[in-house]
């Protein structure tokens, strides 16, 4: 078996976050070209799924897996997720759409206690206070200066849906990665994202021009970069630490934002994404 080595498994862990950081810049920069959400969830679900496909044949699986029912649910889950995200990334600064999708650490954990029956520790208490005054230090910090509110609310709603459901996805994989491989895992959600995605894109469709065109490509190239980072980091690493290490996102969004669109955080998502930062690596360390 290969020995963890945390330091393999950080350097991974940056790759991820930056593959990660560079797919929100590139969903953000074609939909300023016109390119309708569907349109790039598709895009990007199709690239996924010829990797993906490629991957489970490679490993001589099954591409239906056994447990097909909770397979579905989760493919179904996560292109939901996958979709709330995308407007997000598509309606706030970058920074703050990063920050917002921190919050599924809060999420994670209460499902975890109401559906796998998973102890709540002291961390976890942190983490969720933590989170939620964070929350509201970014979206309504009115509440402690008088300061008007600086983010569309229905964009704020839309990024907590999608923590949500990726909280929800991340509870069913666990439950599944005990019985399928993870390749399986992974080809079911774009199997799942490609066909919803163009049923609900309808006769939106646009003809994406060259740049357009590899836009879309580099969405899913670089989402198959962040996901394959992610999963030799937790290989090589101890999931604990290297983890940890995924936050870096934050600043490699920071940066984006900043050099590409002319973004500049305000001082309340300093302060409140700092604490949904905080409560998470908090309950992090402490598991």
């Amino acid at each position: 078996m290969q020995p963890k080595n945390p330091f393999t498994g950080a350097r991974y862990m940056l790759v991820s976050a930056l593959g990660f950081a560079l797919m929100a810049a590139c969903v953000k920069l074609v939909a300023a070209r016109g390119i309708p959400l569907l349109e790039i969830v598709a895009a990007r679900s199709l690239v996924s799924l010829v990797i993906s496909y490629v991957d489970v044949r490679r490993k001589g699986l099954s591409l239906w897996g056994t447990h097909r029912a909770l397979l579905a649910t989760r493919g179904v889950v996560g292109a939901l997720a996958l979709i709330c995200v995308y407007y997000a990334v598509m309606t706030l600064p970058l920074a703050e759409a990063t920050l917002l999708q921190y919050m599924h650490p809060m999420f994670t954990a209460l499902l975890g206690l109401l559906l796998l029956r998973e102890g709540i520790q002291r961390s976890t208490v942190i983490c969720i206070l933590f989170s939620i005054t964070g929350l509201i230090v970014m979206v309504e910090p009115g509440v402690f200066s008088g300061a008007a509110p600086v983010l569309p609310p229905f964009s704020v709603a839309v990024a907590l849906v999608g923590a949500f459901g990726s909280a929800v996805a991340y509870v069913l994989v666990r439950r599944l990665s005990l019985q399928e491989d993870a390749s399986v895992i992974i080809f079911y959600f774009p199997l799942i994202a490609l066909p919803l995605s163009v049923a609900l894109l309808g006769d939106q469709f646009i003809m994406p021009d060259g740049e357009s065109l590899v836009l879309l490509l580099m969405v899913g190239i670089f989402t198959q970069i962040g996901q394959l980072g992610l999963t030799h980091a937790m290989r090589y690493g101890t999931a604990g630490k290297t983890a940890a290490y995924s936050y870096i996102q934050v600043i490699f969004a920071v940066t984006l934002g900043w050099v590409v669109f002319g973004e500049l955080p305000s001082l309340w998502t300093w302060v409140g994404g700092g604490l949904i930062i905080t409560g998470a690596l908090l309950n992090l360390v402490r598991r």
